[in-house]
């Protein structure tokens, strides 16, 4: 199966005419007839002035025409291959908050209830080391962050099929050992791509990292190199890949965002914004407003957009200032607009509007009844989800509007596939609740067995579940439990 989920970048890479790759390739495993079937649809210029405009062709019949590495770069690839692959597939789960990072998965067929005892449990890895980081998963591995006392965290890989450890590779060192309240530890989600991976370990240590054995391709401090400033419980951003670019948040005057490349590891651009915010504990996401493509990320003196491009500062909503200190939901855009959530302040929605080729955010509701949680929030159809300190709501997005709240198990984190939110409490019940704006229904409750010992009484269960491939992911420091809810 790994071959077969390399195979549209093996094309596209490859030198090799595509008609002896279609025969090298033609056995790897089943699936990859109906890639060789699969009907795939072209643009007359990116094929040959001689085919009609638009028309089908098969992989073998595409492997006999006359330009084939003029054609590996194009659709075979990126609208062929993947699409197919990807529709005959299960849905992986391969960075922070999912596919689209919004913590929501395209998966179908799920259990819409669960019995008293919970969806079967699989299995149980118990060694995996302490950390807030949840899982990537794609395919037939797992990968994700951990940390073994304070001199050591790591990149680990895992077997989704048993929770074997495959691999496990040191990072660096945990950040801010004596922060307070203390809970140091790894808290970085992997973002995976292809054959490699991006980790940031939480002293702000960046690496990419092949996915077959661990090994370090290239690395990068966000302290060091950058003049990194993170807050005090140190680095927890997830890095976001944009094409050719990783997009991370080094915090303070130097680079506030940063833009790498992702196969070198060289610099891009750098954003240095005045206030020289530190990094907080959330993660950007790409938007798209008046036709200006941007990285928007939650910073400790409020939510910010930069350029794509350029890393231009383009506007500020400084407005979601936790009074904790605690800047963590990632921000959900959708709609034209974005919401965000803070600790301790409230949590709120604006609409990016342009004029006179600027970006100017416009509040459109805010206020302490909102969701701002550290488990964030996602937004289903037209409503958005989330826990506030001690309930589970539904709100029109657009709006603000309340539909409902429940105590439910809040707070908790969550994440949503199928109409379905699965929610993770901080008290480490994890919860099947039915994604309506029509009423509250929990569709079934339990506790992982063998809750782990917390560190001090206030530390509680932060990560977040994943929902990947008709398994359901539930990290709790150095225990991950994987259940069927397929």
């Amino acid at each position: 199966m790994d071959q077969l989920a390399q195979l549209p970048e093996r094309i596209c890479a490859s030198t090799v005419p595509l008609r002896r790759l279609a025969a090298q390739t033609s056995n790897i495993e089943p699936e990859i007839t109906q890639v060789m079937n699969a009907k795939i649809s072209f643009p007359r210029s990116r094929i040959t002035r001689h085919r009609p405009r638009r028309g089908t062709l098969t992989l073998p019949e595409l492997a006999g025409m006359s330009s084939p590495r003029r054609l590996l770069a194009t659709c075979v690839g990126l609208f062929g291959l993947l699409a197919v692959v990807g529709s005959a597939s299960a849905k992986d789960w391969p960075q922070w908050r999912g596919p689209n990072r919004d913590g929501v998965s395209e998966e179908k067929g799920l259990r819409k209830e669960w019995p008293k005892e919970g969806p079967a449990l699989l299995w149980r890895a118990s060694d995996i080391g302490r950390g807030y980081s949840t899982p990537a998963v794609v395919g037939e591995r797992l990968y994700l962050l951990a940390s073994e006392g304070a001199d050591n965290e790591l990149v680990e890989s895992l077997a989704t099929k048993d929770g074997k450890k495959l691999w496990s590779t040191r990072l660096g060192t945990v950040g801010n050992p004596k922060q307070q309240p203390n809970f140091p530890a790894a808290r970085s989600t992997p973002t995976v791509e292809g054959e490699f991976l991006y980790a940031l370990g939480s002293d702000g240590d960046l690496a990419c990292l092949e996915i077959a054995s661990g090994k370090i391709r290239w690395k990068q401090s966000l302290r060091t190199d950058f003049g990194g400033k993170p807050g005090s419980w140190a680095y927890a951003e997830s890095p976001l890949l944009d094409g050719d670019t990783l997009i991370c948040t080094p915090g303070g005057s130097q680079a506030t965002i940063l833009a790498l490349n992702k196969q070198t590891g060289e610099v891009v651009w750098k954003c240095a914004l005045p206030e020289a915010d530190e990094a907080a504990y959330s993660s950007a996401i790409t938007v798209e407003a008046g036709g200006i493509k941007q990285y928007v990320q939650l910073l400790q003196k409020g939510l910010v957009g930069v350029e794509a491009k350029t890393g231009k500062f383009l506007w500020r909503y400084a407005k979601p200032v936790s009074v904790y200190g605690a800047n963590i939901p990632t921000p959900v855009a959708a709609d034209g607009a974005i919401y965000v959530g803070s600790a301790g302040t409230g949590g709120g929605a604006v609409k990016l509007n342009a004029k006179n080729g600027s970006i100017e955010p416009e509040p459109l509701y805010f206020g302490p009844k909102y969701p701002t949680a550290i488990g964030g929030a996602v937004k289903i159809g037209n409503y958005l989800y989330g826990t506030t300190g001690q309930t589970l709501e539904c709100l029109e997005f657009s709006t603000g509007v309340v539909k409902w709240e429940d105590r439910s198990i809040a707070p908790g984190s969550l994440c949503s596939a199928d109409g379905l939110l699965f929610v993770h409490g901080e008290n480490g019940d994890v919860a099947l609740v039915e994604a309506s704006p029509d009423a509250y229904r929990e569709q079934g409750r339990f506790t992982p067995a063998g809750q782990p010992k917390k560190s001090n009484p206030m530390e509680k269960a932060w990560a977040y579940p994943v929902a990947a491939n008709g398994h359901l992911f539930i990290r709790d420091h150095d225990s991950l439990w994987c259940y069927d809810v397929k």
